[in-house]
């Protein structure tokens, strides 16, 4: 389709999902000072940031700064930022050809892929991200209760998230108190029983996911130790093959790390987050009220798959262990927009270098875009994010100049504002935004905290 746009009309961009991969589509577009284009950046939330917002760890206030960048961002005259605006919601994709050459999805990856284990759905199993949602006061998660009644939990799987998890559930009242954690979080944290945390990994401890900076922080709690089994931290001949044929020296310095946790303490804390390697749950078993009661696991030992990664393999050992609460954390699937190719397998949008192809291996589908988690999986950190970004916008770049977009019949900024309003859609700018996070600020300082989130989509509406 080619744009048949008059040559005075600006290059109109829709980006839905307001996360890191979204302002950083937007700040390849707006770099170029000679490109006439406007760039409507969308959520479904009021609020902006994603991931750095509702996925960043409460205690990892640092990584959070990345949020002035952003908005530096949405204050480019060029941008527009409109939040509650929900895809296949509050607009559809018919509508948006109307008024945008070329439409983004940088909505992530919004749900836990599962074990696959019997007892999975008994009461007190829950996928990671609803706990990382709910203690970081996303809307839709502010209401869910979690029994912190036992003393012994288990998070599955061994990368930052679940390490993230683990910590949370350990932190003191006092370590909590420091963070911008939702009030419900802390209170309910601070109320917590539980003393223990099992952190299972199925493969050794060269193979985990997690970063460095994350174990170091696991060994710095003030009221938790972080302990390791020796047994499970020697690495075995396949694993120091591997490490000394890639001379991985942050590899070698996490096992290092780790090893450390196996010596004996000298003066135990309270509570302690005991990592497990080559483990694998095979069960939840019922306490007999239809509630997680305990787990039964598989030993696993290490082989090379065909394609030379070591991959865990189940021997005869098997174990046991009582625990209350268990939060899976093996793997996030994006969720299928309406009218947008997905790949139910994957968990992503088929696409090439960013452009969404209409089937796995088929055609790109003209103006349809895609970057982060949705367009690669959930792979690396925040700042991985740019690239990616960068990729598909030269992409849309190269489509725009060969003509290959939409061609909107409604391209005026002002069609999609008079389509909101028509539906009824209260939607916030960036500076109703900056009114939300002001009063945040203001309810921290009053509470000796970094902020204070608003939780409720309504108050948020208000006070923007």
């Amino acid at each position: 389709m080619n744009d048949s746009t008059p040559s005075n009309s600006p290059y109109r961009v829709a980006i839905f999902g307001a996360g890191p991969s979204g302002f950083y589509i937007a700040q390849a577009l707006l770099k170029d000072k000679d490109l006439d284009v406007r760039v409507d950046l969308f959520d479904r939330l009021p609020s902006p940031y994603g991931l750095v917002r509702y996925g960043v760890a409460p205690d990892h206030q640092k990584i959070k700064n990345v949020t002035n960048v952003y908005a530096k961002i949405a204050a480019d005259p060029r941008m527009r930022f409109f939040g509650n605006v929900g895809f296949g919601r509050d607009v559809s994709l018919e509508e948006l050809k109307r008024c945008y050459h070329q439409v983004a999805f940088t909505t992530g990856a919004q749900t836990d892929r599962r074990l696959g284990i019997p007892g999975e759905d008994l009461a007190n199993s829950h996928p990671a991200t609803e706990f990382v949602a709910w203690y970081n006061g996303h809307p839709d998660f502010k209401d869910l209760k979690f029994d912190l009644s036992c003393e012994r939990a288990m998070v599955v799987g061994v990368g930052n998230v679940a390490i993230d998890v683990a910590r949370i559930l350990v932190r003191t009242p006092e370590e909590l108190e420091q963070t911008d954690i939702a009030e419900h979080a802390l209170e309910a944290l601070a109320a917590s029983k539980i003393k223990e945390v099992l952190l299972v990994g199925r493969r050794g401890p060269a193979q985990a996911a997690f970063t460095n900076k994350e174990i170091d922080e696991l060994g710095e709690m003030a009221g938790a130790d972080a302990v390791t089994l020796p047994e499970e931290i020697t690495l075995d001949e396949l694993s120091t093959k591997d490490l000394e044929e890639n001379a991985d020296r942050q590899t070698q310095m996490k096992v290092e790390r780790l090893q450390s946790y196996a010596e004996p303490k000298a003066e135990p804390k309270d509570k302690r987050v005991v990592v497990r390697f080559l483990l694998s749950p095979t069960e939840l078993v019922d306490d007999g009220t239809g509630k997680v009661g305990g787990s039964k696991f598989v030993k696993n030992e290490l082989f090379v798959s065909k394609d030379g990664s070591l991959r865990p393999r189940a021997t005869e050992k098997t174990e046991e262990a009582e625990l209350g609460l268990v939060f899976r954390s093996v793997g996030y699937r994006g969720v299928e927009l309406p009218g947008v190719p997905f790949r139910e397998d994957w968990g992503t949008i088929p696409n090439q270098d960013g452009r969404i192809l209409n089937a796995p291996d088929g055609d790109a589908v003209t103006g349809l875009y895609t970057a982060g988690w949705i367009k690669r999986g959930p792979s690396g950190v925040i700042g991985t994010n740019r690239p990616c970004s960068v990729e598909t916008v030269t992409a849309m770049l190269a489509d725009k100049a060969a003509g290959n977009t939409f061609t909107p019949d409604q391209p005026d900024p002002d069609a999609i504002v008079k389509l909101l309003e028509g539906k009824g859609t209260h939607w916030l700018s960036f500076d109703g935004w900056l009114k939300v996070d002001a009063e945040e600020l203001e309810r921290g300082k009053a509470a000796g905290r970094p902020r204070v989130k608003i939780v409720d989509v309504q108050e948020m509406l208000e006070v923007g």
